[in-house]
C-alpha cells in the first residue's frame, strides 16, 4: 500500500499575548498504516475556536496544554479512507478532535459517525456540533422562561448567534453585542434579535441600558471584561449569568482585576454558572433532536466564515481575536 503523507500545524512556540504566525509551523509527516481496530481519516473541515488559546499556555486547565513541536488538536469532520475496525467502513463521515491536520490514523473508539445527510458537512462542527450544543446547554442551565430579557455578548460569533436564536424560539426578548455595524445589522435583520449594538461605538453599559431600559434577566457571557461588568449593573434581581467564555481576557499578558461591581451579585441575588460543554455529552441525542428539527423547519440560520487550506488555519485562528468571523469559523482542508 502507498504511504500517506499528511500536513499538520504544530505549535512552534508559546505566545506572549496575541498569537502570531511565528507561534505555528506547517509540517509534513508520514503516517503509519492503520492496524486492527484503527482507521485512516481524511479531514474535510476543521474548527478554530477561542478556547484553544488557553491550551497554548503551559498551564493546567480542564484540557491538557498543546505541546511544542506537536500538532494542535480540535474539532474536525472528515471521511474514512481506510478502515480496519468493525462498524466503520470506507466512505463513512466522522467527527473527531483530531483537527489541525489533513489525515490521521486513530482507534475507531475516538471517532463519532455522522449522517451523510448533514449539509453542509461543516455544520457538524457548528450548529449541529459542539458549537450549537454549547449554546443549547448554556441556555438550559439558565432555565430561560418566555418573556425574559436575555443579553448575549459576542452575539455574531459561533456560539452567540445560536444562543440568540434559541432564546427567541423559547420566547425571550434578545439583545446582542457585536463588533461592527454590519454584524449588528445581521443580528436584527437576519437572526431575529430584538436589539443589538456595536460595542466599539462607546460605553457598553450605556448602550445596554438603552436597549434594555428595564434591565435584563439573563446574561450569556462570551466576552467577560466590560461586558460582564455592564451586565451586572443592568441585571434585575434574581438574574442569572451563564459564563461560557471570556475572549477579551485570553491574550492578556498579566491578570487584570475583575468587575468592580461584583457586590451586585449579593445585592441583586444573582446566580452565575460556569460550564464546559463536554460535561454534558450524554445530552447530545436530545440536543440533536431539538436543534435538528429547528434547522429542518428553517427556524435557525447558521452562518459560517470559511477559510481554505491548512496553511491558512493559523491566520484563521488569530483572526478570531480581531472579530473577523461571522458565525462559525471553519477551515476547508480539501479545496
Amino acid at each position: 500500500m502507498s504511504r500517506t503523507i499528511s500536513r499538520e500545524i504544530q505549535l512552534a512556540s508559546r505566545p506572549q499575548g496575541l498569537p502570531t504566525m511565528e507561534n505555528f509551523k506547517l509540517a509534513s509527516v508520514d503516517l503509519p498504516e492503520p492496524q486492527s481496530g484503527e482507521v485512516l481519516v481524511r479531514n474535510h473541515y476543521m474548527s478554530v475556536d477561542p478556547y484553544m488559546r488557553g491550551r497554548m499556555n503551559d498551564t493546567k486547565s480542564y484540557v491538557p496544554p498543546f505541546q511544542i513541536n506537536e500538532p494542535l488538536s480540535g474539532g474536525a469532520v472528515g471521511e474514512v479512507v481506510e478502515s480496519h475496525a468493525e462498524g466503520i467502513k470506507q466512505g463513512d463521515m466522522v467527527t473527531s478532535f483530531f483537527g489541525w491536520r489533513e489525515y490521521f490514523v486513530v482507534n475507531s473508539a475516538e471517532l463519532q459517525k455522522i449522517s451523510g445527510s448533514v449539509k453542509p458537512l461543516s455544520a457538524a462542527l457548528g450548529v449541529l456540533g459542539m458549537t450549537g450544543m454549547t449554546a443549547w446547554v448554556g441556555l438550559n442551565l439558565a432555565e430561560v422562561k418566555a418573556g425574559e430579557i436575555l443579553f448575549v455578548s459576542g452575539a455574531a460569533g459561533a456560539v452567540g448567534s445560536i444562543v440568540g436564536q434559541l432564546a427567541k424560539l423559547r420566547g425571550c426578548v434578545v439583545i446582542g453585542s457585536a463588533g461592527s455595524q454590519e454584524k449588528v445589522k445581521s443580528l436584527t435583520e437576519e437572526l431575529g434579535f430584538d436589539a443589538a449594538f456595536n460595542y466599539k461605538n462607546g460605553d457598553v453599559l450605556g448602550q445596554l441600558n438603552k436597549a434594555a431600559p428595564d434591565g435584563i434577566d439573563i446574561y450569556f457571557d462570551n466576552v467577560g471584561g466590560d461586558h460582564l461588568e455592564a451586565a451586572l449593573s443592568a441585571m434585575r434581581n434574581h438574574g442569572r449569568i451563564i459564563a461560557c467564555g471570556s475572549i477579551s481576557k485570553y491574550n492578556e499578558k498579566t491578570s487584570s482585576p475583575g468587575p468592580n461591581n461584583l457586590f451586585m451579585m449579593i445585592s441583586k441575588r444573582i446566580t452565575m454558572k460556569g460550564f464546559i460543554v463536554s460535561d454534558s455529552l450524554n445530552q447530545m441525542p436530545a440536543f440533536a433532536k431539538e436543534v435538528g428539527a429547528y434547522i429542518a423547519e428553517g427556524k435557525i440560520v447558521s452562518r459560517e466564515t470559511v477559510v481554505h487550506g491548512i496553511e491558512n488555519a493559523p491566520q484563521a485562528f488569530i483572526d478570531l481575536f480581531h472579530g473577523a468571523n461571522t458565525g462559525k469559523m471553519v477551515v476547508n482542508l480539501i479545496s
